[in-house]
């Protein structure tokens, strides 16, 4: 029999979840990063948005914003705020009104106007809304009164209020920023984040764990666990060995060799579904010989796709004929590919100049990801089919906030990468992988920019015509296909993996983990 203290610790550690991530944030702040370990750390925990997604169909809904119009000629959004929302109280703050259109004016400046006090803290990038180029479609944000704000573009965006409910366009407090910038502190805004989200930042140790409480204040009523922490752990093998011992609740990127694993036991569970993601091999075009067509198309050409999706994914996922996977409404069916043909290969690389025994590195990353759960793996078979047409490959890898860093630069050759979808618009695949805009944000690593290219997806938003857009895609894929800037290899599904007394996980294929709705199943010896 439990004394009285004793089941007091148990339902106590009901109330905690712990959950093993696979690396640090590179911010807290997701405004500042696109990588996933952001998004999963801090989005849906710390923050809230103005829109949200409904994760189960994608349709927007209510935020921060209870309600919105939108202007017959699709230039103007109009709105209106909830009331009463307050933000976080913690060791670092205490907030001294609730939520209004300060904040969000404070919030969507700083990221669109290189005037905003707090445009250039923590590096002046946000590599989301860069690589859209939205800080150039906005006219202007404005109050119309404490609860009601209105934000005009140039031209109609049809993928507008979709970015709006993204993991990036979190809502920060002003007056939280406006103390630090006085005390002399304001790079403690994304290391000591203050949201109005369901969950409280604690503290954070590098490469040991974050600590976040129930925000029991949150305008929606408090759900889940009331303590959430993030077990940073980098290998998979550990976090699978957390998870079948208990230290973990839940994990990130299980490998595709325990899928099996986890299904045969009965205390664990997984959870499946396919994924709005590409994975794909990036040529950096802006160094020669990779700026030659011929030269990626060869390179593209000697590698077995095949071979690679059965070796790293071990059938879960689907080959790639494009950048967006079937599941997205502009996904074409018909889309011409490059096939295995090494023959070809080599002609084209004689035509282009490039030397027997050219010398090249493949960039791989040291994470895991669903768009490539073992990139390390794929760079090694990659290198074996590139010495068969005469070159020699090397793999290059680094921790993962200096590899993105590194990318960002431009330093490399090509690279194993991916994207998960942000949201369901198309146009979050073709604008932030391959636009021009997308370069300097970091999210486009072919360095690839084509303003034909650009031309077609800028006018991919002025329609809300779905069939309009289609076709406009469908002949940005010709593009895709003639130039070769990257080559799209899966669309893979999701994965995470939890104990079987866990409930209510949920994945979300528009962002960052959520743990609104989870439980636990209460342990049989609770009972007397």
């Amino acid at each position: 029999m439990l004394s009285a203290c004793e089941k007091q610790m148990v339902y106590d550690s009901i109330d905690a979840l712990t959950y093993c991530s696979e690396s640090n944030p590179g911010s807290f702040n997701p405004q500042l990063d696109t990588s996933s370990t952001t998004a999963d750390a801090t989005a849906h925990q710390v923050y809230d948005r103005l829109l949200e997604f409904n994760p189960e169909n994608g349709r927007i809904i209510p935020g921060l914003a209870s309600s919105w119009l939108v202007s017959a000629d699709g230039l103007t959004y109009t709105f209106q705020l909830r009331r009463g929302v307050k933000f976080h109280t913690t060791h670092y703050f205490t907030p001294n009104r609730n939520f209004n259109a300060d904040d969000v004016i404070f919030s969507i400046d700083r990221w669109r106007s290189d005037k905003h006090p707090y445009h250039e803290i923590g590096g002046g990038v946000y590599p989301y809304f860069d690589s859209l180029g939205l800080y150039q479609k906005i006219k202007h944000v404005k109050r119309i009164n404490g609860y009601r704000v209105e934000i005009a573009l140039f031209a109609p965006d049809s993928s507008f209020l979709a970015n709006l409910a993204t993991d990036f366009a979190v809502i920060l407090s002003a007056e939280y920023a406006n103390l630090l910038m006085k005390d002399g502190r304001p790079s403690w805004l994304d290391k000591f984040p203050i949201g109005t989200g369901p969950y409280k930042f604690v503290n954070y140790r590098q490469n040991q764990f974050i600590r976040f409480i129930q925000n029991e204040e949150h305008f929606l009523p408090p759900s889940g666990p009331k303590q959430i922490v993030f077990d940073i752990t980098l290998r998979s093998s550990l976090r699978m060995a957390k998870l079948i011992t208990g230290e973990c609740d839940a994990i990130a990127f299980p490998s595709q060799s325990d899928l099996s694993v986890i299904e045969e036991r009965s205390d664990l569970k997984l959870l499946e579904k396919p994924g709005l993601n590409v994975g794909y091999w990036g040529f950096n075009t802006s160094k020669p010989p990779f700026d030659n067509p011929n030269v990626r198309q060869a390179l593209a050409l000697a590698v077995d796709k095949t071979s690679l999706i059965d070796a790293v994914y071990l059938g879960q996922a689907v080959r790639a004929k494009g950048l967006v996977p079937s599941a997205s409404w502009a996904y074409e069916s018909s889309g011409r590919e490059l096939g295995y043909n090494p023959v070809r290969a080599k002609e084209l690389l004689e035509q282009a100049g490039v030397p027997n025994n050219f010398s090249m590195d493949i960039w791989a990353m040291p994470v895991q990801r669903a768009y490539n759960p073992n990139a390390m793996k794929m760079a090694q078979l990659i290198k074996r089919y590139l010495a068969d047409i005469g070159i020699e490959a090397n793999i290059v890898t680094q921790d993962w906030n200096i590899f993105r860093q590194s990318l960002r630069s431009g330093i490399h050759d090509t690279v194993l990468i991916g994207w998960n979808a942000d949201n369901g618009d198309p146009d979050n695949f073709y604008r932030p992988l391959l636009s021009c805009e997308a370069i300097p944000s970091g999210t486009n690593r072919t360095m690839w920019c084509n303003p034909e290219y650009d031309a077609l997806v800028d006018q991919a938003l002025l329609t809300d015509v779905v069939e309009t857009r289609r076709q406009i895609y469908h002949q940005a894929n010709s593009l895709i296909f003639n130039e070769t800037p990257l080559m799209p290899i899966a669309h893979a599904f999701q994965y995470q993996a939890t104990r079987a007394e866990i409930s209510g996980l949920r994945i979300n294929p528009y962002g960052g983990i959520r743990f609104e709705n989870v439980s636990r199943t209460a342990k049989e010896n609770l009972n007397d």
